[in-house]
């Protein structure tokens, strides 16, 4: 009987103990400001209310609860930012307690375990990583070396859609303009090694199209904890296929490479031209005396950055900007008018150096990116507790900094869903203050501060010339308007296919 009262009474303390500890977290919760957003259910939060097409979901709730909001996706909290202002405070005053990149199980299993410089935790081999993409990879000497890779591909590119156009033979302008972006940087990154046949080249087209479906897709595996190791969407198994080719790929690669190089070490032939991109990772490999330990994994995340960060982004920057002239021909007209006489008439191609003075052609390109921004979002995580805009956010949070929504804000645009690139033209043809690098909150596709996208400079110039020579070279037959639907990915590719005629205008001198 005794030890019968003994067990209530310790259930009875363990109970009143139970009760004082939750109100007291209850309290201390209600204490806490968090920002406003809608009810959420039970294990699941809000994800009944984001659409295949995220981005789209978050601007309709903002447009409700505000330019800052709390959703929780599964059980992980979440911010969304939709103006300027508050992105400036979680990403300039509060940067460095959000400096991490939230990343998905497909992410980290596509980075090698988040071994590149995309999606790296900050700290000391981030900033290592980092100083190796800015002063190396693609820095300016660099990218000026293989300049002569990007002038090659154009002109490859630009034969196909002649003779496309000249047999009066339809294309697929977005298809046409991946494989231009995946040449590109295959070759700048491997050399002609990796894309010796059409079947190579397709290859590694469609790895590139599945690798930024696969990560840009929300696997529920990721938000809700007892779905954590449940493949769900076959979305492992996808992940599987592609990291075995492409490792594959890549060894290969590296091997061949390693070879060529232990050759011209022994013919005495090394030299300071830079081969590719590869050699250069392959170099920091070798080098013991570097600060930080730079492994195979390392150069062949590295390399899987640049392809996910460099090829798809591009071609669908280039295939928006098409499509968006091709539906306003007014601006398409006075493109057409700079370059032919940049030119002179059109007695040559339009070439990287001429950039500078095409000033209606930036503008053309800033306009794209701002209605169809190369990713939807900036992704980041807090690393700890912070005080945000007045409101308490928890370590551990991430953060969704709307950037397609901000581009369609009427209070930061006049007439935000129209295409008029003059918003971006000053009277003194000083367009600095949309520079689209970061410095200039309403207008940042490539991030800003210390996570801004090293890879802005090569796209800066593979896009706007060879969108220019695409205007400068052939008239874009369709029939009626170019949908402008857009599709589900890590990049917003277009729903449709872009098919066009691409009649030339003139004897083109290729």
């Amino acid at each position: 009987m005794a030890e019968t009262q003994d067990y209530l009474q310790l259930f009875l303390l363990c109970l009143l103990s139970t009760i004082a500890v939750g109100t007291i977290i209850s309290k201390t919760l209600r204490k806490r400001r968090r920002p406003p957003g809608p009810q959420s259910l039970p294990i699941i939060g809000h994800l009944h209310l984001i659409s295949a097409l995220p981005h789209q979901s978050f601007h309709a709730l903002a447009t409700r609860y505000g330019p800052l909001m709390q959703l929780f996706l599964g059980s992980v909290p979440c911010v969304v930012v939709s103006s300027p202002e508050v992105a400036k405070e979680f990403l300039k005053t509060h940067e460095a307690r959000f400096s991490n990149r939230f990343v998905s199980a497909a992410v980290h299993q596509l980075s090698y375990g988040s071994k590149g410089f995309l999606f790296a935790p900050y700290g000391t081999f981030w900033r290592f990583a980092k100083r190796i993409c800015m002063s190396q990879l693609l820095g300016a000497r660099t990218l000026g070396q293989l300049r002569h890779v990007r002038e090659q591909e154009t002109l490859r590119f630009l034969r196909v859609m002649k003779a496309k156009g000249e047999a009066r033979e339809a294309v697929d302008v977005g298809g046409e303009l991946l494989t231009l972006t995946n040449n590109v940087i295959t070759r700048m990154v491997l050399g002609r090694t990796c894309c010796e046949s059409d079947a190579d080249v397709e290859g590694v087209r469609k790895m590139v199209e599945d690798t930024a479906e696969l990560a840009g897709l929300f696997n529920v595996a990721d938000f809700v904890w007892f779905c954590k190791g449940l493949d769900l969407h076959g979305m492992n198994k996808r992940v599987g296929e592609i990291m075995n080719r492409f490792d594959g790929i890549m060894e290969r690669v590296i091997r061949e490479h390693e070879e060529e190089r232990k050759r011209k070490k022994e013919e005495g032939v090394e030299g300071e031209k830079i081969g590719d991109l590869l050699d250069i990772l392959l170099d920091i490999h070798e080098d013991e005396s570097n600060e930080m330990k730079f492994t195979r994994d390392n150069v062949k995340a590295f390399i899987m950055d640049i392809f996910m960060a460099g090829t798809d982004t591009s071609a669908i920057t280039m295939e928006w900007a098409i499509s968006e002239l091709i539906n306003n021909p007014q601006v398409m007209e006075k493109a057409r008018q700079e370059i032919d006489s940049a030119t002179e008439n059109n007695s040559r191609l339009i070439q990287e150096s001429d950039l500078g003075n095409l000033p209606y052609l930036r503008a053309i390109v800033k306009e794209t990116l701002r209605i169809h921004p190369t990713s939807p979002f900036i992704g980041r995580e807090s690393s700890e507790n912070s005080n945000v805009c007045g409101y308490d956010i928890p370590a551990k949070t991430v953060l969704f900094v709307n950037l397609w929504s901000m581009g369609r804000d009427p209070k930061q645009w006049e007439s935000p869903l129209e295409f008029r690139p003059e918003r971006f033209m000053m009277d003194d043809d000083d367009d600095d203050e949309f520079d689209v690098r970061g410095h200039n909150m309403q207008l940042m596709p490539f991030g800003t501060g210390r996570r801004v996208c090293p890879g802005a400079s090569l796209a800066l110039q593979v896009v706007p010339t060879n969108l220019a020579a695409m205007i400068q070279c052939f008239e874009w037959k369709v029939n009626g308007r170019v949908s402008m639907e857009e599709k589900p990915g890590m990049t917003i590719p277009k729903a449709h296919p872009l098919l066009c005629v691409p009649v030339p205008r003139f004897s083109l001198p290729f």
